[in-house]
């Protein structure tokens, strides 16, 4: 029997086979999701997405010729209507952070639990972040103590209090449905309020949005 479901189309980026074949094989059974692509390194993924077009890209971080971290801010760039999650052996930090502000949408830990891997995928897919469960809160914790950063305090736009509502929503990973419930406002007019504020802090995307907001003392814990 054929799946109801377009599959989501992905690529993976890793430099080890073996984890790219466990990877594969953990996806073999999910009509929802096809794997399209593999690349072991950041340079491969480029020329393989362009060539591909998938939908979601996963990456590790740490790869050679080319990282992820500068991977994903060319992907970001030249294709934005495709998105990156990232892969990676340890929770830190400071990649995290890395990763969001090079655009990535998603970030998980490669023992994260198949299950979660699929949750991620469709979140993603779908133009939510997700953040593996390891990794939010310490996330949020870290960025709110940062002093530093690629976002600059000067010329610092004002918020109105309906953006500050919207933008503290959208960190809590809240999607544009979920958004205008709360607000009892339409889907059009919060994705009118998401443009507007990614306008107004000149980043590219939610996970933009996020980091700004939290080191500008926008959405505080």
């Amino acid at each position: 029997m054929k799946s109801l479901y377009t599959p989501i189309k992905i690529i993976l980026a890793d430099d080890h086979e073996i984890f790219r074949d466990g990877f594969a094989g953990l996806l073999k059974k999910q009509d929802e999701i096809q794997l399209i692509g593999e690349a072991s390194d950041g340079k491969d993924l480029i020329a393989l997405t362009g060539k591909l077009k998938p939908d979601v890209i996963l990456t590790d971080i740490k790869m050679p010729n080319m990282d992820g971290i500068e991977a994903t801010k060319i992907l970001t760039h030249k294709f934005p209507q495709i998105y990156v999650i990232a892969l990676s052996m340890f929770n830190d930090d400071n990649l995290v952070i890395d990763m969001m502000e090079a655009g990535a949408r998603g970030y998980l830990l490669k023992n994260a639990h198949k299950t979660e891997i699929i949750e991620a995928i469709k979140a993603v897919h779908k133009q939510e972040m997700y953040y593996c469960k390891q990794t939010s809160n310490k996330l949020i914790q870290l960025l709110a103590k940062s002093k530093s950063g690629s976002y600059k305090e000067s010329l610092r736009p004002r918020f109105s209090g309906k953006e500050v509502e919207v933008i503290g929503l959208i960190c809590q990973q809240c999607s544009n449905v979920e958004i205008s419930k709360q607000l009892c406002l339409s889907i059009r007019t919060i994705e009118g309020y998401r443009k507007k504020i990614q306008e107004k802090m000149m980043v590219r995307n939610t996970a933009g949005i996020v980091v700004y907001a939290i080191k500008n003392g926008i959405y505080k814990i």
